[in-house]
């Protein structure tokens, strides 16, 4: 039997991330292809990632002929669990080319999680929710009557939407196959980032889940649980990919990296051991970056970036969204880590339920007296099966999903109007280039610096002064309305 692969994720559709020339081939999808592939199957993979459309898979679809087409998302990417509705439509064109060349479509994704009925109306037989390798591989050797006493799927039996019992998840990770990399070309990726950065990423994942409950974060695929791979096989992995690809930098795409007690010591002994030296980035938690002990670890394994979900600067906010985290230990990780040499980064997230102007200065201030090397800014997002989104579920209208990343929608009623909230988004950048400006203007000064990067930054000064300074008069003018 041959299995093609394939993902709804188009960069080029996303004009954000697009112009970001940041883009990470799919980790997930390549892991689900290799368990398949080790199962026995004759396996291929179309990756959508960086094709100018769905229409493309038809070749593909043409040359190696499938029987099944699998429409499987790197769930381990958070651009895939926002769900975008540009990216739903790419789903469903994929499925029609596979379902107009006679394939068995089965579909996998956070989307399809959330909405089985509309993927099996546009064409799926078979939908997976949650983590679902174990589950595709059940399917592959069973045909569409008997998928029905499958654990862990969704599909139309009689006229009518059938769920069976969602399957336990995943436990022993070291047991799965390297991700089927050579399925994937590499070349344009690589290209893309050394022409637009110089050196090559690549991402990995080293866990599955989070444990923690901030009720507007959603968990369609993995849920609450925490499941590890052991410091051995990531070490591996990382050996494999810069040997054999060129990679130098690591997006570890956990949600929580790290979180396992000993792990980060143990992986970086290891990586000092191999003498490999790849620069690393990951997302974690304020109050999981508090102690000097893990963050010299984390140097010495080749911390170089940490991107912290730092919500607000305002601490009933954190409270509010069940964060877990102060806006003390926000301070207290960030200078810690700033003081080892990390570069720190915020995601902020503005429009909560109940957020007051008087949260957005403190949320304004906190960035200008931390100064984070970058920023990623939102607006709350509800995604369904959160406790946000059935605080907010009885607000929506027809919108209920971003068309793309940088869509930047309110999707209820938020404190203010959502043109307040845009241009919010471009007041903080303001503001925070601004700042950024004048940082590097007394480095010259002081001739602490001379690089160009720092001149061209302070050079911008009087453009970002008068640009901060216009903008937050449209701001004030957008919260009266």
């Amino acid at each position: 039997m041959k299995v093609l692969f394939t993902h709804s994720y188009f960069y080029r559709f996303d004009e954000k991330q697009w112009r970001l020339r940041r883009p990470y081939p799919p980790y997930g999808t390549m892991l689900a292809a290799a368990m398949v592939r080790q199962a026995g199957f004759e396996v291929a993979i179309y990756d959508s990632g960086l094709q100018e459309g769905p229409a493309g898979i038809k070749e593909k679809i043409e040359v190696f002929k499938p029987d099944v087409l699998v429409l499987f998302d790197d769930n381990f990417n958070y651009l895939s669990k926002m769900c975008l509705t540009v990216m739903r439509k790419a789903a469903f064109e994929l499925i029609q080319y596979g379902k107009e060349a006679g394939c068995r479509i089965l579909v996998n994704s956070s989307d399809a999680t959330d909405h089985p009925e509309m993927f099996l109306e546009a064409g799926a037989d078979v939908v997976m929710p949650g983590e679902s390798e174990m589950t595709l591989l059940e399917l592959l050797t069973k045909d569409i009557a008997e998928a029905a006493f499958t654990e862990g799927i969704a599909l139309v039996k009689n006229g009518s939407l059938l769920k069976t019992k969602r399957r336990t998840g995943f436990k022993e990770l070291d047991s799965l196959p390297v991700p089927a990399w050579d399925l994937v070309n590499l070349e344009p990726y690589k290209k893309i980032w050394q022409d637009a950065h110089g050196y090559f990423s690549l991402n990995i994942a080293t866990t599955r889940g989070c444990p923690f409950k901030c009720n507007w974060c959603a968990k369609p695929i993995y849920g609450n649980r925490y499941q590890s791979r052991s410091p051995e096989t990531v070490m591996e992995e990382m050996k494999l990919l810069m040997t054999g690809y060129g990679a130098t930098h690591f997006w570890i795409c956990d949600d929580i990296f790290g979180l396992k007690p000993g792990w980060v010591k143990s992986f970086s002994g290891l990586l000092q051991q191999s003498g490999l030296h790849p620069k690393l980035k990951i997302q974690c938690r304020a109050d999981l970056l508090l102690k000097e002990e893990t963050i010299d670890d984390l140097v010495a394994a080749g911390l170089d970036e940490v991107w912290m979900g730092a919500e607000s600067g305002s601490q009933k906010i954190l409270d509010a969204m069940d964060k877990g985290t102060t806006v003390k230990q926000i301070y207290l990780a960030t200078n810690l880590l700033k003081s080892k040499g990390v570069k720190v980064c915020f995601f902020l997230q503005y429009g909560y339920i109940g957020e007051t102007k008087a949260d957005i200065d403190l949320t304004l201030k906190m960035v200008k007296e931390l100064m984070p090397h970058d920023i990623g800014i939102s607006v709350s997002y509800p995604l369904p099966n959160t406790g946000f989104y059935e605080k907010v579920k009885a607000q929506f209208k027809d919108k209920q999903n971003w068309t793309d990343s940088d869509d930047l929608a309110m999707m209820y009623q938020g404190t203010f109007i959502a043109d307040f909230y845009r241009q919010l988004h471009r007041h903080t950048h303001f503001v925070f280039r601004q700042r950024f400006s004048a940082i590097n203007l007394k480095r010259i000064l002081r001739a602490q610096s001379l690089s160009i990067s720092t001149m061209k930054s302070a050079i911008k000064l009087p453009y970002f002064f008068v640009a901060e300074m216009v903008s937050r008069r449209k701001l004030n003018a957008l919260e009266k309305r």
